[in-house]
């Protein structure tokens, strides 16, 4: 026990000193929103990567993925590490950084509202981040209640208050570089505790071949000898569903598309992209390999009774003291991390996108920076609350509200922000369409989820079938529509052509930047 809260007393203070070092750098909205767009490669990309991957993925898709689908929900891993983290980086990357600091937005509903010249848009926008992040950033919390449980006997409300609190402390001191330098710290964790735990897991099984072995010859009549240890699994269809959703989801969720706000430099790019990559195959591809070895303790496990976020923590129930404290360290990071991206995102889309200009018209520089630190306070506390109250009463419907948040925030964005980029022809009504499309389709899957085909009924397929629709629904609807101001988009996409020494589609220049 000694060593379990050592190692945690170790990581808070270091996280907390973190970020009241860093404080200096949060003295102004675009210090604290994104650091003056000034971040390097090394922090950039860490935070995208620890962003993207919690406790949800370590402990809830991690074992029931490597459940359902054996050692081939590795794939799922592949495709988070090329798909969610490689492309967007080369795809959306450039781009982002150069329109967004030629809109000066801070916020993806921001870019929206300024990209088409509609304050409706970003008002809806702003909306739909609400409403969809908060639920979702409570979801954070439930995959640390067993793991504590399990090292420490402690209630789930107080792992609720200590990552709360922790969150809180550093995000209000230190904003958005703070932010990226404990992403960077606990993203090293992360590597370093995957790389333990799998090598521990191999090591009780028998090494690498007995365990491949023993999962191959599990038992189950639902499916063929072997499907677990085969190339696509005992369900190819479903695992491609979960590919799609957690690797394209990536590129419309604000949170992570707003790293790409402060990129630095052209270098940054490459290097970030790389930097990334490795990081979501190590971490993305180490999770779902530890998932898939879930069978081995068949015989410890009821999943009808105590669900699939009981695989890992039981996997790990027996492993030395100091072993479950390092797993305890990179859940926990793993959750903050992604905690701390999600209510900066909330905080600032509510105050820059919502209040200003639309509830308070004079609103001092000063009074935004105040108002987004207390926003952080409320929407910690919000979501503490609902996760709260789905963890004591059980409530199913909170809990189906997280899993389709993902799928509704990024059915919603990711045609509309791609096109944005790339299309000038992408029309105010395609992007209401989109909007309208994915949000109804997710919130409909909810109460009349059994009217829906069967392949459609799991919210994770449902997800990734609205961002492919999204990806047809944008250019359909604008090519059936008027471009609202023609001008103003032929002065946005001249950002690209900027003099540096090409063109600024090909290269961001010298990484000198001026505040936005």
């Amino acid at each position: 026990m000694f060593i379990k809260v050592a190692l945690l007393v170790a990581f808070f203070a270091v996280t907390v000193f973190v970020g009241i070092f860093f404080r200096k750098r949060a003295d102004s909205v675009s210090g604290f929103v994104l650091a003056g767009r000034n971040v390097g490669p090394w922090l950039t990309a860490f935070a995208y990567g620890t962003s993207y991957f919690s406790a949800v993925v370590f402990v809830g898709y991690a074992g029931q993925f490597g459940w359902r689908f054996g050692t081939a929900a590795v794939w799922i891993g592949l495709a988070n590490a090329f798909i969610g983290a490689l492309l967007p980086w080369l795809i959306l990357g450039r781009r982002t950084r150069i329109m967004t600091h030629h809109l000066n937005s801070a916020t993806m509903p921001e870019f929206f509202g300024r990209r088409f010249s509609s304050p409706a848009i970003k008002i809806g926008a702003s909306i739909l981040v609400f409403i969809f992040l908060i639920p979702y950033t409570a979801s954070l919390y439930n995959g640390l209640s067993r793991l504590f449980a399990m090292a420490f006997g402690v209630d789930f409300i107080y792992c609720i208050l200590a990552m709360a609190l922790l969150t809180a402390i550093y995000v209000i001191a230190g904003g958005y570089f703070a932010t990226a330098v404990n992403d960077f710290i606990q993203g090293i964790v992360m590597l370093i505790g995957i790389v333990a735990i799998i090598s521990a897991v191999l090591a009780t099984n028998g090494g690498f071949t007995a365990a491949i072995t023993g999962l191959a010859n599990t038992p189950d009549p639902n499916v063929a000898p072997g499907a677990y240890t085969s190339f696509f699994g005992p369900d190819p269809l479903s695992l491609l569903g979960v590919m799609l959703l957690t690797s394209l989801g990536t590129w419309g969720l604000p949170q992570m598309v707003g790293k790409f706000y402060a990129i630095k430099s052209e270098k940054s790019i490459k290097i970030g992209a790389i930097i990334s990559t490795i990081f979501s195959l190590i971490v993305a591809g180490g999770c779902y390999f530890l998932g898939s070895f879930g069978r081995l303790y068949a015989d410890k496990i009821d999943i009808a009774a105590s669900g699939y976020d009981s695989i890992i923590p039981t996997i790990l129930s027996n492993f030395p003291d100091i072993l479950i404290g390092l797993v305890i360290i990179l859940v926990l990071a793993a959750s903050i991390s992604t905690l701390s991206a999600l209510v900066m995102t909330s905080a600032s889309t509510f105050t820059l996108d919502f209040l200003k200009g639309n509830i308070i018209r004079k609103f001092s520089e000063k009074s935004q920076l105040l108002t987004i630190r207390g926003l952080v306070v409320v929407f910690i506390v919000i979501s503490s609350i609902i996760a709260t109250i789905q963890y004591q009463g059980g409530i199913t419907f909170i809990a189906q509200l997280m899993g389709i948040s993902w799928g509704a925030l990024a059915g919603s964005f990711l045609a509309p922000f791609m096109y944005s980029l790339y299309w000038k022809r992408t029309t105010n009504a395609s992007i209401w369409a989109c909007f309208i499309f994915s949000t109804t389709l997710m919130v409909t899957n909810i109460f009349f989820r059994e009217s829906f085909p069967a392949i459609l009924q799991s919210p994770i397929n449902a997800g990734a079938f609205s961002m492919l629709m999204g990806l047809i629904i944008v250019p359909v609807v604008s090519l059936l529509t008027k471009v609202k101001d023609k001008a103003a988009v032929e002065s946005h996409f001249s950002s690209y052509d900027e003099d540096v020494s090409v063109k600024a589609r090909t290269d961001l220049g010298s990484g000198e930047t001026q505040e936005a």
